[in-house]
């Protein structure tokens, strides 16, 4: 099979920065924890949505990397944040931030909006399931 695949059926609405439906490709699956924009020091990095983002989502590939996996092999995305409005309202940024860490990949994904996160502080957490394809060794 190689590469996974990435559907969007015609009997849905049209994804904007997502996907639709994606079939992993054999291999090992790859689950990461929440991750936030706190740094390696336990600050976090970050006034409003879209920097909290782009440290979320950087902290995300240097998960994937310690797997062995990259941005690339994410077939699931789910993104909470405390405030959906701000993230609304600042999509620019944050798909610029996006695309600098998983470029032009778009896996299905998700938006959560929640009241807060374990930190008080944090206004975004990423959670994303990778699969590292068989061939890819």
């Amino acid at each position: 099979m190689g590469a996974h695949q990435f559907l969007n059926p015609e009997d849905l609405s049209p994804p904007v920065g997502f996907s639709h439906v994606a079939v992993a490709a054999p291999g090992r699956l790859v689950f990461l924890a929440g991750q936030t924009a706190h740094q390696a020091d336990g600050t976090l990095a970050g006034a409003t949505v879209a920097e909290q983002f782009a440290a979320a989502a950087e902290a995300v590939a240097t998960a994937l990397a310690a797997a062995g996996a990259t941005p690339a092999d994410v077939v699931s995305l789910q993104i909470f944040t405390t405030d959906v409005d701000a993230y609304r309202a600042d999509t620019k940024a944050i798909g610029a931030a996006y695309r600098q860490v998983f470029g032009p990949h778009y896996p299905p994904m998700a938006l959560f909006g929640v009241a807060r996160l374990y930190d008080p502080d944090a206004l975004v957490e990423l959670i994303a399931t990778a699969v590292i394809p068989d061939d890819a060794a």
